[in-house]
């Protein structure tokens, strides 16, 4: 049994079947590998088998928050690679989840919560951020706002994403270790 190189610690048993060890827990059943997510070590980018590469973007409000809370991109990359190895701290249904990020030097639970807009395997928004400790949770009327605005990031083409991109509106994630 040999591992690949830069990715995940992902063990190979055969040329088409993988063995993801945080996913078996102490069963040892083979997963196919279209199952199989990683970050590409020479592309510096998320991947997933079978999908294609991951974009994972920030909007603005979101890129302040975090500018001033020091959570660098490295940080929301690991979070986007948790996520799509089903680590999903809530999924709130309508491609919103919240993932929780710990703040520098501390743990998760007292740390920071983030709203992001995801469609595996395709792309990733960063929309919202709060402290716990300022902020218990979303409203309802919140949820479904970001709901709203799930399915009308996830509906843009590549053409809208350059033109945010280009006006500042959003900003891309570049995700390098």
């Amino acid at each position: 049994m040999s591992c690949l190189q830069g990715t995940l610690p992902i063990c190979c048993l055969a040329s088409n079947i993988v063995l993801a060890p945080e996913r078996m827990g102490t069963a040892t059943t083979p997963l196919l590998s279209v199952a199989l997510r990683a970050i590409d070590k020479r592309s510096n980018t998320l991947w997933a088998e079978g999908s294609g590469l991951m974009r994972v973007f920030k909007n603005k409000p979101f890129a302040r928050f975090a500018r001033k809370a020091r959570i660098a991109d490295a940080v929301l990359c690991a979070a986007i690679a948790d996520a799509s190895r089903g680590l999903i701290d809530a999924d709130l249904g309508g491609g919103v989840v919240k993932q929780r990020i710990a703040r520098q030097g501390g743990g998760k639970s007292g740390g920071f919560r983030t709203i992001i807009l995801l469609r595996h395997g395709e792309r990733a928004f960063f929309v919202h951020g709060f402290a716990k400790n300022e902020q218990d949770n979303i409203r309802d009327d919140e949820l479904a706002a970001f709901k709203l605005l799930a399915a009308e990031m996830m509906a843009y083409e590549d053409e809208a994403l350059a033109r945010a991109i280009a006006n500042g509106t959003l900003m891309e994630v570049i995700c390098n270790d």
